[in-house]
């Protein structure tokens, strides 16, 4: 049976009132419009665009514009999102990235496909591609020098706390180990250029290091990232017994707090502005002459205002050379580092990363990384 449109939309604001049901059931955006009546749960607009590709499990409809009856409404009030989530979430591992509305397509694709068609999160050996602590496999891997995506084997290792990739078939020894107690993965499809871009850095002698990968499948680069994440994990129980998962969770993996173009200028503020390419990585900002280069040609320390740190928008009266008319002062004990912003927005945006790290008190462990940057050659 039909409803007519003045009892559709009251049963539909019920519908939307009730616990759980005002959020979207996937990435948490607020007010979803749209609802799967095979599933009974209501979805934002992204996310019902995602559920079309799985037509066989949810089949979605606006709930404004298009008709409903009322068997339809009814299943969707005996399920809802909170139910949904018991049943559909009801184990997800603690190091299982959950993503957000700000996320990228792919996570959450693969976070549908995984609730719903795969049901990794019913039953726990459905979880085995990124939950027992090793994991092999071949993704592409952008060449250092020449750009090029070249098919590299990759091996993760929990046991051994290293992720490693070979250069050839037969090679015995990997080209690159990196540590876990290091490692970080953030999907860049943007930056990439791929849907399944994914940017794994890591620190060698206390530099940062870019490997820029990516795999066809969505669902393999997702369960790499998500392996990546549980090794991560497990290192940070191991090195912080005391401290709890809600805690450690933030640590896993992270993303950057800023990235984009500035101009720069050297240390005696009369060299001509170049323009390179910023990361804000917690508190490391490095610059790079192009965004996938494999590794910074700089990188700067931001402490906290406590020690020192302190930034302004502007440049100092007597500095020319720059292009760009938005100015930045970050003022560190050892010297002063002058940058350039195209717009007032991207000044706007550096400012405020600049400002959230040089607000927080810096932790015991980064005093150690502040004075390798004092020291550093």
């Amino acid at each position: 049976m039909d409803l007519g449109s003045e009892s559709l939309r009251l049963r539909i604001k019920q519908l939307l009132e009730k616990p759980g049901n005002g959020n979207c059931v996937d990435c948490k955006a607020a007010d979803p419009e749209w609802a799967s009546y095979t599933l009974g749960v209501l979805v934002c607009h992204t996310c019902s665009g995602l559920h079309r590709n799985i037509p066989q499990i949810s089949k979605v409809k606006s709930l404004l514009l298009d008709p409903w009856n009322s068997s339809e409404l009814e299943f969707i009030d005996s399920m809802g999102n909170n139910a949904a989530k018991a049943k559909y979430e009801n184990i997800v591992p603690a190091f299982y990235y959950c993503p957000t509305s700000r996320d990228c397509l792919l996570l959450k694709e693969q976070w549908i496909r995984a609730k719903y068609e795969r049901k990794e999160f019913m039953c726990v050996e459905k979880q085995e591609a990124y939950s027992t602590g090793y994991k092999e496999g071949f993704l592409w891997k952008r060449g250092r020098d020449n750009g090029q995506y070249l098919s590299r084997k990759f091996i993760l290792s929990e046991r051994e706390g290293v992720l490693k990739y070979f250069n050839k078939l037969d090679a015995k020894e990997p080209k690159a180990t990196l540590k876990i107690s290091s490692v970080n993965a953030v999907f860049q499809p943007d930056k990439i250029g791929t849907a399944h871009g994914l940017q794994i850095t890591y620190l060698k002698d206390n530099s940062t290091r870019n490997v820029f990968v990516y795999h066809e499948d969505g669902k393999e680069i997702v369960d790499w990232f998500n392996a990546i994440r549980a090794a991560r994990l497990h290192y940070l129980q191991v090195a912080f017994p005391g401290a709890s998962n809600s805690e450690l969770l933030p640590k896993v993996t992270r993303k950057f707090l800023n990235e984009g173009y500035m101009e720069k200028t050297g240390p005696k503020h009369t060299e001509g502005f170049k323009k390179r390419w910023f990361t804000m990585d917690d508190r490391r900002l490095m610059y790079f002459k192009d965004p996938l280069d494999a590794f910074a040609r700089g990188e700067v320390f931001i402490g906290s205002k406590g020690n020192g740190y302190s930034v302004l928008p502007g440049l100092p009266s007597n500095v020319q050379g720059n292009h760009w008319l938005y100015g930045i002062t970050i003022k560190t004990p050892e010297r002063s580092f002058l940058f350039a912003c195209e717009t007032a927005k991207d000044q706007k945006d550096w400012m405020a990363a600049f400002q959230l790290v040089i607000n927080r008190p810096m932790l015991p462990q980064e005093y150690a990384v502040e004075a390798y940057f004092k020291h550093k050659p």
